[in-house]
């Protein structure tokens, strides 16, 4: 395997309260940013005006999107061809003709085109209250379903307790991000978010794995030894995955363009924080929690 650290001996179990302080003050943050300014929700949760419009002659998708910031109309728009394009803007079903009207003047500001409206409607959220419950318990489960899959596979619920609370953590943090810098959470971001759930628990359990492994070749290790050897053994794999991801990530965000923007702002956090509560906080709390335990 290419190794990019060698022989790295970083005490991570010692730096634990200096980690715990950390992800403290974030939380903390997420906190008051979540009470104070909350959420930035996408039509997918708040409905909106939908208008579908047909230009007289190709249009740039750019140039629609700088008409109607300049309007300031906050839009999400799809094409359909390079003269046809769907237009959705989050409000209530009572104002659908005043955001029609605002969407129709930043349109005519494009200069030698001219446009028809093809459609005008109000679209629902596509996520309802009912499905927000479903999907919040389906959450809750696979939460339940984890700690009893790691309790099983390394005969110890402690550990798989820290996994979800890692899990959590990298989850809260990207949604803390998104709140503060006001970015749209729509389904795309609840993908990304579940993406992160799942990027975090994986690296986690390949630590684990290198515990129970060194837990069998050196019975009589004290724990806090055991907990930085199995991770700074790991610690070059974690950085090549994690710095593989990141960069790939990081292209899409400079250079996908405004669609998937926001969803790799997204997965740029949670690659940052996943391998972060891995190493600084899933593996330091099972110290803790077993050090307390057998006080």
């Amino acid at each position: 395997m290419i190794r990019i650290l060698h022989k790295t001996n970083i005490n991570f179990v010692k730096l634990r309260h200096v980690f715990f302080s950390i992800s403290g003050l974030v939380v903390l943050t997420g906190i008051i940013s979540l009470s104070v300014k909350g959420v930035n929700l996408g039509l997918d949760f708040t409905g909106g005006t939908l208008m579908q419009v047909k230009f007289d002659k190709p249009v740039a998708i750019e140039t629609v999107r700088s008409a109607l910031d300049a309007a300031k109309v906050e839009a999400s728009i799809q094409s359909f061809s390079d003269a046809s394009y769907s237009i959705k803007v989050k409000g209530t079903q009572e104002n659908v003709n005043e955001k029609a009207n605002q969407i129709i003047t930043g349109l005519k500001t494009i200069p030698g085109t001219t446009f028809v409206e093809e459609k005008r409607d109000y679209v629902g959220p596509v996520v309802g209250r009912d499905l927000a419950k479903k999907a919040l318990f389906a959450m809750v489960l696979s939460m339940f379903g984890i700690i009893v899959y790691i309790a099983f596979r390394f005969s110890n619920p402690v550990w798989g307790a820290a996994g979800v609370i890692g899990l959590l953590h990298d989850v809260f943090v990207a949604l803390t991000a998104m709140s503060i810098t006001n970015r749209e959470i729509d389904l795309v971001i609840v993908a990304a978010f579940l993406t992160i759930a799942g990027y975090s628990i994986n690296d986690t359990i390949v630590i684990f794995d290198r515990m129970r492994e060194n837990m069998r070749n050196f019975p009589k290790m004290a724990l806090a030894e055991l907990i930085n050897l199995s991770v700074n053994e790991c610690l070059s794999r974690t950085v090549i995955t994690t710095m593989t991801v990141f960069i790939t990530v990081l292209v899409l965000f400079l250079f996908g363009g405004i669609a998937i923007n926001n969803f790799a702002f997204c997965m740029l956090i949670g690659t940052v924080t996943g391998v972060y509560s891995t190493v600084a906080l899933c593996t330091p709390m099972v110290y803790q929690w077993e050090r307390r335990s057998h006080k």
